[in-house]
């Protein structure tokens, strides 16, 4: 098959279940918006950004080490075996840790008598690592379809309890009379719907777990090699640090807002309000995240070809028309958008543009970091993650108590454009690919102008909802015949450059 062709179709089945599932949870956001307070949805995604974290911890660049080692070892049951029997320990001894010391670390971040919060997080964190490596393993075997499935009913079981504790049980703890009422009083606190939020996740997680044991060595597959695991956490170590600075440039701003906010009073409504408009990014953050789920993989395989780099060069060209594409699709229709966030948080909507042009040059840099991958110079990703972290940190510093959350806006915006743009000039040098570097700057400019045009336009105007609606997705309609006439010169997959 084409591998393009093959690309697109890994990341339509890889990306079902996540697409899905985050539009799912991009639905619950006006659950979660009307149901929530401000600050109880700020506790919400700051719990989150700490799970973002420690997730880098728990699984520390093995998930990747195992997609490199399966390509260059005979043996790929003990790389399998190997790999996973690292994340099973790690994960028991990380997980007890944070149980023991749960009481104290939820003081420590202003939480004190909420060790529950801790406890819940710590355990779905180790169910979530282990289950890493058997997602991997479907991925590398091309199995997107078992994948696909797993991945739903995570996703379902998540989505359906959240329903139950936020609507269902208030609901019947409303009439003393209701048949259920007995059972739903035994267990449900009507003055705390966050932890409800987090044990949602974590019945999925550990449903997830028992999903994917089927996918667990048995009998001679249980091989650990000491010499070969040495070797694997020398190549993934690195990534380690690529993940937990990267956790930083994507996450840390919540966690900023909520200390740097000049008024006490407000931080964790701003870290509310800033966290919901975010979610409007949502259709940005999917699409780069099922690409580069199906990406990863494909382009460890593809490196064994003659042409590898004109199809990466190729990839690359389409995810950004894709990516703006979005951009403009988003933006122009921000008058029904809206309404996905509840009117206590729509005051952060101006964010938007601004994280979906960050969420795009994020998605590139994603794409561009296949060269230290593929050259096994994962020191030069570390290095890259850890400069943009810097970026992320000195600017929140200076941004946030000026601006309030649109500075954590402008300074994502400013990271990962620093990181795309550096990631390209290193990667030139050493993994040159032939990139179509006017084409991947002219799309998201033609978006970006005709968004800003647009606003100008109804500035000037003040449509009424459905005129905004009308001349907006015309607007996208020209973006689209743009591309379209720009791109048709390449009939086929197969004759694409």
């Amino acid at each position: 098959m084409n591998p393009l062709k093959r690309l697109a179709g890994q990341t339509a089945i890889y990306g079902l279940p996540t697409i899905v599932g985050r539009l799912l949870n991009y639905f619950l956001v006006p659950l979660y918006t009307r149901v929530l307070g401000t600050a109880e949805y700020g506790t919400v995604a700051e719990m989150y950004t700490y799970v973002t974290f420690l997730n880098v911890i728990f699984t520390y660049g093995m998930e990747t080490a195992y997609f490199r080692f399966c390509q260059t070892e005979s043996d790929k049951g003990k790389v399998y075996f190997t790999n996973l029997f690292s994340i099973l320990s790690t994960s028991i001894v990380l997980a007890a840790g944070l149980v023991l010391f749960a009481a104290p670390l939820a003081t420590s971040i202003s939480h004190s008598g909420h060790k529950d919060y801790i406890i819940t997080f710590a355990l779905m964190l180790g169910l979530d690592a282990i289950t890493s490596i058997p997602f991997a393993k479907l991925r590398l075997d091309n199995r997107p379809k078992k994948y696909a499935i797993i991945k739903s009913i995570n996703i379902g079981v998540n989505i359906l309890l959240n329903l139950f504790f936020l609507l269902f049980c208030p609901w019947v703890m409303k009439s003393p009379d209701h048949i259920f009422y007995g059972f739903v009083s035994g267990f449900f606190n009507r003055a705390d719907f966050v932890e409800y939020v987090f044990l949602a996740n974590l019945a999925a997680s550990a449903l997830t777990l028992v999903l994917l044991i089927p996918q667990f060595p048995r009998g001679g597959g249980w091989k650990f090699d000491l010499l070969l695991w040495k070797r694997m956490m020398y190549y993934a170590l690195p990534l380690l640090i690529v993940g937990l600075a990267g956790m930083v440039n994507e996450t840390s701003d919540r966690l900023m807002i909520k200390y740097l906010t000049v008024d006490k009073s407000t931080a964790m409504s701003e870290v509310g309000i800033y966290s919901a408009c975010y979610k409007i990014a949502i259709f940005m953050t999917i699409f780069i995240q099922t690409v580069r789920m199906a990406a990863e993989p494909f382009f460890f395989v593809e490196a064994q070809k003659s042409d590898s780099r004109k199809t990466y060069a190729t990839v690359m060209k389409y995810f950004v028309i894709a990516c703006s594409l979005i951009f403009i699709g988003v933006m122009m229709n921000m008058y029904a958008v809206q309404y996905f966030v509840g009117v206590k948080f729509r005051s952060g909507l101006k964010i938007v543009p601004v994280l979906l042009v960050a969420n795009l040059c994020l998605g590139i840099y994603y794409n561009l970091s296949i060269w230290y991958k593929l050259s096994g110079q994962t020191r030069y990703g570390a290095w890259l993650a850890l400069a943009g972290a810097g970026v992320t940190l000195l600017l929140n510093f200076i941004l946030i108590p000026i601006m309030g959350y649109m500075g954590a806006a402008w300074t994502t915006l400013a990271c990962y454009f620093f990181m795309m743009v550096v990631s390209y000039l290193i990667g030139q040098v050493y993994f040159p690919v032939p990139y179509n570097l006017k084409k991947m700057i002219f799309y998201p400019v033609l978006a970006i102008s005709i968004y800003a045009l647009m606003t100008g336009l109804w500035t000037l105007i003040s449509p009424s909802p459905v005129v905004e609606l009308v001349t907006g997705n015309l607007a996208l309609l020209l973006f689209v015949s743009i591309a379209w006439v720009i791109e048709r010169p390449q009939k086929t997959l197969s004759s694409l450059p």
